[in-house]
């Protein structure tokens, strides 16, 4: 094959007409109604941001400085970042209601190779985001424990560190607490040091089987769940805002590297906004997906920004920036005001949250592979679907395991910066994808509109392209693993998957 065909072959589309089709012969079943997708969004959204990453965006860490109070301008400003990409996955999910959200919605507009790219981003978003909430889990699990020393065995309460953290994670507190590392965590052979987030790996297989006995199912644990969370959260706003002091907000802004700290808490915080776009990848699955996505999308993104906000003012009101536990910061507030039964509440309310977060990043994950898996570029036994749940069972063990083995050396802190230049990158597509649209099928029914077009997608590519660079000179390690990452995508491509996508183009006789 000369390079002339390759090039022709790497922007190939697949044309909307197309993509119709296939999703109307999808094995998948659809059960899901508005209020189901609005669970789902907002089980992705709210709690990996309010639980976990706020903390760290608040006080800074060692690579970024931190926002203080203003942390509520960096919420909003990805609240605005997100409102852009939101209206385009909206119109574009509205129009082309087929699983595998932004990497189904590129090769419609970009062609193959490029559709690969995206998808292969968007296991960072979805896989190695879940890396970050599962080990959020285990804190808020130890935690939880914590409340039954009384009750339960001081084994359990309070069982071998090497079991709740990766190697790294092991490494770092050793160093910061001048421990030897051979006294914390066994040998084997006497060589190989064995540390493992036991209770990540452990809900993460536990929510694996949830998701192979099917997605309606998977929504009513969610709801139960988001509920509990939603309770939490409101609770903490009623109860946390009688102990604000607003002499904790002054100074507002950060004293050193004011634009620096908001920007990046904008960066960092907006991991707690990762979710939404979840919503579409379940499009395959839902009864009335013209209808329910964009509404579902939208609905999600305006409630959580509601919620952020007003946790965020209230936290800073109680606690001093400098005072703030980055692990657990919501729990530890309601400990420094005396109210430390709430804060084993919010531990509970925080194991909910995170635990609905990682079922969604487990969905979106699968559906996205499945969708990769149809059109070839994974082997065809990856999307099997099980006879009787009629869920993708191959995809999903795969998807869980994924995590599972990435979460015995990934950072946190990295894993979520990781994800969060995977979800800029695919919302800088998405809007990309609705401006070609424009231009190429423009009679195409548009059960949605972006408002303002082509403003509003352009100034969601560059709110992202400003955020990814800005983060690409400051999260140094981070910055060198996504470029890494592209580039094993890229190999992945150019030696198995466009060599099976050519095969079954020589099957159905396509040229």
């Amino acid at each position: 094959m000369n390079l002339k065909d390759i090039s022709r072959n790497i922007i190939k589309k697949r044309s909307i007409d197309d993509l119709l089709a296939t999703s109307k012969k999808s094995e998948l079943k659809k059960t899901l109604n508005v209020f189901d997708l609005i669970v789902i969004g907002i089980g992705a959204v709210v709690g990996t941001g309010i639980f976990t990453i706020i903390g760290t965006a608040i006080t800074g860490s060692a690579e970024s400085a931190g926002a203080g109070p203003a942390i509520v301008i960096s919420m909003i400003l990805a609240a605005i970042a997100c409102v852009f990409s939101a209206l385009c996955y909206s119109e574009i999910a509205a129009m082309i209601p087929v699983a595998g959200s932004a990497y189904t919605y590129t090769y419609a507009t970009m062609g193959e190779f490029m559709a690969w790219m995206v998808g292969w981003i968007l296991m960072l978003e979805y896989a190695i985001g879940n890396i970050t909430v599962a080990s959020a889990w285990t804190g808020y699990f130890v935690q939880f424990l914590k409340g039954f020393k009384n009750v339960l065995p001081d084994f359990v309460v309070n069982f071998p560190i090497w079991l709740r953290h990766d190697y790294r994670t092991m490494a770092t507190l050793c160093d910061a607490n001048n421990w030897d590392i051979h006294d914390k965590i066994p040998y084997l052979f006497g060589h190989i040091p064995f540390t493992v987030n036991l209770p990540a790996i452990a809900i993460v297989l536990l929510l694996t089987i949830l998701l192979v006995r099917g997605v309606k199912e998977s929504t009513r644990v969610a709801s139960i769940m988001v509920g509990v969370n939603m309770f939490m959260i409101l609770s903490f706003i009623v109860i946390g805002s009688h102990y604000v002091k607003p002499e904790n907000w002054t100074p507002f802004l950060p004293v050193v590297h004011p634009v620096q700290g908001v920007l990046m808490g904008t960066f960092l915080i907006f991991f707690a906004y990762i979710g939404f776009d979840a919503i579409s990848t379940t499009a395959e699955e839902t009864e009335k997906p013209q209808r329910d996505l964009p509404i579902a999308i939208l609905g999600t993104l305006i409630i959580c920004t509601i919620l952020y906000v007003c946790v965020a003012l209230v936290l800073t009101g109680i606690v001093p920036v400098d005072m703030i536990d980055i692990k657990a910061p919501i729990a530890h507030a309601m400990s420094y005001v005396g109210k430390d039964w709430f804060a084993g509440l919010i531990s509970v309310g925080a194991l909910c949250a995170l635990t609905t977060v990682l079922l969604v990043y487990q969905l979106g994950t699968t559906r996205i592979l499945y969708a990769i898996s149809r059109d070839r570029f994974l082997p065809k036994s990856w999307r099997l679907i099980h006879k009787k749940y009629r869920t993708p069972h191959v995809m999903t063990w795969i998807s869980g395991l994924i995590v599972i083995v990435c979460s015995l050396f990934m950072d946190l802190n990295i894993s979520a910066a990781l994800c969060n230049f995977g979800t800029f990158t695919s919302f800088v597509i998405i809007c990309i994808a609705v401006l070609i649209l424009r231009k190429t099928d423009p009679e195409r029914p548009r059960p949605f509109k972006v408002p303002l077009c082509p403003w509003f997608p352009i100034a969601g590519i560059i709110i992202c392209t400003v955020l990814i660079m800005y983060s690409l000179k400051t999260l140094k390690t981070s910055s060198s693993y996504f470029v890494i990452w592209l580039v094993v995508g890229l190999l992945i491509y150019a030696f198995y998957g466009y060599g099976q996508k050519r095969l079954e183009d020589k099957k159905r006789g396509v040229e």
